[in-house]
């Protein structure tokens, strides 16, 4: 399993870690917004009116309303990149990865505008009689690319499992657990068993189930980030000015961070970007080719709105609650990971200018980086460390007040062996304190208001309600993509299927889930941008048709009155 982890993680570094990738993501964005003269500024206004209803037809067809079909393709990116996303972004580049959230979501908002609209221009009557739509049937019917279409549609269906379903669950139960006790096969029982429910009643179940979870778990979020931001209130300024005076140099040292350089910030605000809003992925699409909508436009004037509500509005939120809070930057008492422990070779104190110095150089990887990672030999005594010569690191920081422990709290004494910067005993708790990310990091963050040490919990309970809803919008973009390659016959085996992952990663270890994902998450993006480029000269037209159709229209109206 490890060695097939490994694979996929090489194979990654070629797809979304590669360099290449954020240009390529931005670089149509941009292309679109100035091919199309800024719609994500130019129509936002009517993007409101359309989602409100006020210009809909009689007779149209779909099985969704407007705003249902944004409530489940928000739901779908609302969830744990809103909360632990953005907290990692943080954690990663500091304060200038925001900057890069923020354009990579404008920029979004033009992209998810245009696939969209062609997704919607060609979805398809089932025989079931609903809808179905993505980019694969604008890959098929329109671009006569079948290979293109498959492809994509089956990398939905892997992303279906590895981001909206068993790491979603995984999260919700590590967090029910951490903060309730409640056991996580229990977690994953009960909520599959609500999942299921929902699911199985095809998209109108959960377009109005997501149409009533979106506005009230946005609506305690938000509560929740304002009771820290008004707390914080003084820190607000200083906060939105490091996002914006760091942007193009990297993000400063400051308290138990050790900096970031450019590159590092921009290529992770970018892909954490794509992963809170999936502009460019192809996934929303999907959800809003449901919509009863006559014209393609107007449910792309709809999912405009989808990244400035999601990163825009929320994902701000919670950089305003960690940045304002202060803690991202502080070190707290953790269980550490062995994916996030590293033990370099020498002395090293974060306090002083020179160490600092090498340090940055050494986590960003930079040319100027002369650390070595440490081979030889740790002694501890009584769960302390006694020998020298190495420094460890925990979430890219400088461990402090190191404890070792074995076989449950007892403390270890004896000799650890550590290659090439790794401990090899696999058996040893380490507690210390360092920084800390993801999730863990926001639900700090939290307790840090109005609402004191309580406030912590509005993230677990957030972290529930947006991480379910991810699942069970995501469940409709499998179960679409199985309709495209299997037909009408394949839907009830893969809701089964779902479900059953869904049970089974409360409680399993996703990892493999998880990286997989990434490979597949890329797998959907490429074609969906190569086909968008494509039908550039399409989307123009077609956006021209719609404001000569709905002048007119409103002409006639105004006349008649």
């Amino acid at each position: 399993m490890e060695a097939i982890n490994n694979f996929l993680l090489l194979l990654d570094s070629y797809l979304g870690s590669a360099a290449y990738f954020p240009y390529i993501l931005l670089g149509v964005g941009i292309f679109f917004t100035l091919y199309l003269g800024f719609p994500q500024v130019r129509f936002f206004g009517h993007a409101w009116k359309v989602v409100t209803g006020k210009f809909d037809k009689k007779g149209a067809q779909g099985d969704t309303s407007h705003f249902q079909a944004l409530s489940t393709a928000l739901s779908g990116t609302v969830g744990t990149g809103n909360i632990g996303g953005v907290a990692l972004a943080i954690f990663l580049g500091g304060p200038a990865a925001i900057f890069w959230m923020w354009v990579t979501a404008f920029l979004g908002m033009t992209t998810k505008f245009v696939e969209v609209t062609l997704s919607h221009k060609y979805r398809v009557k089932t025989e079931d009689g609903t809808m179905a739509g993505g980019p694969m049937y604008y890959m098929d019917r329109r671009l006569n690319m079948k290979w293109l279409a498959v492809i994509f549609a089956v990398a939905t269906i892997i992303s279906s499992f590895g981001t909206g379903n068993m790491p979603q669950i995984n999260n919700i139960a590590q967090s029910m657990e951490m903060s309730f006790g409640f056991d996580p096969m229990l977690t994953g029982g009960v909520l599959a068993i609500l999942l299921a429910m929902v699911i199985i009643g095809g998209i109108k179940r959960i377009a109005a189930v997501t149409s009533k979870i979106v506005p009230i778990m946005g609506a305690l979020y938000i509560l929740g980030a304002l009771s820290v931001i008004l707390f914080n209130i003084e820190n607000i300024g200083p906060s939105i000015s490091a996002i914006f005076t760091n942007a193009f140099s990297g993000s400063a040292a400051t308290g138990g961070f050790l900096g970031a350089t450019f590159a590092y910030a921009f290529n992770r605000g970018v892909n954490r970007g794509l992963f809170s809003n999936e502009a460019g992925q192809g996934s929303a699409p999907i959800a809003h080719a449901s919509a009863r909508a006559d014209e393609p436009v107007s449910e792309g004037m709809v999912s405009i709105l989808e990244p400035f509500i999601d990163t825009i509005v929320i994902c701000t939120l919670t950089a305003l609650v960690i940045l304002s809070s202060g803690v991202w930057s502080e070190k707290h008492t953790n269980t550490f990971e062995k994916a996030d422990l590293e033990i370099i070779a020498g002395n090293y104190d974060d306090r002083t200018e020179a160490d600092r110095t090498a340090l940055y150089h050494y986590l960003n990887d930079t040319d100027e980086n002369s650390i070595e990672k440490y081979s030889g030999t740790i002694e501890v005594q009584n769960g302390e460390p006694v020998s020298n010569g190495y420094t460890m690191l925990h979430a890219r920081s400088v461990a402090e007040n190191v404890r070792f422990i074995v076989a449950g709290e007892d403390p270890y004494t004896g000799t650890l062996r550590i290659e090439n910067g790794r401990m090899m005993k696999q058996d040893i708790v380490i507690m210390g304190d360092s920084l800390v990310h993801s999730a863990a990091l926001t639900s700090i963050a939290f307790a840090n208001g109005f609402f004191g040490a309580a406030g912590e919990y509005i993230v677990p309970i957030s972290l529930m309600l947006f991480a379910f809803s991810t699942a069970i919008a995501w469940s409709y973009y499998g179960d679409r993509a199985v309709v495209y390659l299997f037909g009408q016959r394949g839907v009830m085996p893969y809701r089964i299927i779902y479900v059953a992952g869904f049970f089974v990663a409360s409680f399993a270890d996703t990892t493999l889930v998880w990286t997989l994902s990434y490979v597949a998450i890329v797998l959907m993006t490429l074609p969906n941008l190569l086909g968008i480029m494509l039908l550039r000269r399409e989307m123009k037209d077609t956006v021209k048709a719609y404001w000569q159709d709905f002048d007119a229209e409103q002409a006639k109206k105004k006349q008649e009155q």
